[in-house]
């Protein structure tokens, strides 16, 4: 498989957005998910995306020339409205003023609206516990979740993500998981390459397991944890889609195909500044839990895998060639 730097992906990634009629702010905001999913071993939401977005802007589910507008109704809440562009854009526009919201009154919250989905969530927390500051986020996504024991889905897989600061400039650690047992991207990814998926991840129309994946998107995806994980999906979707005042995620368009509009989903954030609320406890209570999870050979700490994949990409990372090769070609490059 072809090699490629973090710098090359993001570059080529903003090239092909630009061609596709993304604005500068908004190619250059998703580019660098882009190549932070690659570069943490996520490709289900890095350069394998890539050709969708593309698409979606030329076919108006996403509007390239969208400038996302910032607002504080309240001295802790910030809004930004996406204006159906890509989330990352209206992310980054809030980001500042959240962290210092957050520092100054020691709790802040910001609802993105009328965005799109904000590829990987975690990618988001963490730059905010970077800051010192704990993040809690939360995204929702066109129904794809039926209540348990029905077959209509309601609700999206609905990501949330919790990021905790090292105090060193970093974060200790990030947890990011879907209401879902599997992203539905990974479900998506099978399905192009013809492999099987493994039973317990979706049901098919019928509400039946199903190893087919696109017999699985048809249908709906398996909740984790069972009824559980249904109510993760709700927990998500009354904020990121009835605080942020976003679509939910049965009105919303499919993240995937070129049918209906702009989806118009959300994003929250809480953010949180430990020493105010621990009395500058934090590090310390901290220190106790983590070494906990790790004292009994085999524990480790949520996201283990991508800091893993994150130290083995400083040389560059193997791009599978399909995705190389449509990353050169919506580049203009081949």
């Amino acid at each position: 498989m072809p090699r490629m730097s973090i710098a090359e992906i993001e570059t080529l990634a903003t090239e092909a957005l630009a061609k596709h009629g993304a604005s500068e702010a908004q190619a250059r905001a998703l580019a660098a998910g882009i190549a932070g999913a690659e570069r943490d071993g996520i490709r289900s939401h890095g350069l394998m995306y890539l050709p969708v977005y593309c698409e979606h802007l030329t076919c108006g589910k996403v509007i390239g020339a969208a400038v996302p507008v910032l607002s504080k109704p309240a001295p802790g809440s910030l809004v930004v409205d996406a204006g159906s562009g890509f989330a990352h854009a209206a992310i980054d526009l809030g980001l500042p003023d959240l962290i210092a919201t957050a520092r100054a009154q020691g709790i802040a919250s910001l609802a993105i609206r009328n965005s799109y989905n904000c590829g990987v969530l975690g990618y988001h927390t963490e730059r905010i516990a970077a800051s010192g500051l704990v993040a809690l986020g939360f995204t929702n996504a066109p129904a794809s979740i039926a209540p348990w024991g029905a077959r209509k889905p309601v609700l999206g897989t609905n990501p949330w993500s919790l990021a905790v600061p090292d105090g060193a400039g970093g974060a200790r650690f990030v947890i990011d998981q879907s209401a879902s047992v599997v992203a539905k991207s990974e479900v998506i990814k099978r399905s192009k390459s013809g492999e099987a998926i493994p039973e317990g991840w979706a049901f098919d129309a019928e509400g039946k397991p199903t190893t087919d994946p696109a017999a699985g998107l048809k249908g709906t995806m398996v909740p984790a944890g069972g009824y559980k994980g249904v109510g993760s999906a709700l927990l998500v979707e009354v904020f990121a889609a009835c605080l942020a005042g976003a679509t939910p995620g049965i009105q919303a368009s499919p993240f995937s195909g070129p049918a209906g509009g702009p989806p118009k989903t959300g994003q929250f954030f809480i953010v949180i500044a430990p020493d105010a609320s621990s009395g500058g406890a934090f590090a310390d209570r901290l220190a106790v839990v983590v070494e906990a999870l790790g004292a009994e050979t085999g524990g480790r700490l949520p996201g283990g895998r991508r800091a893993s994949a994150r130290s083995q990409a400083r040389g560059g990372v193997e791009v599978d060639q399909g995705a190389h090769d449509n990353l050169m070609r919506l580049a203009g490059r081949a």
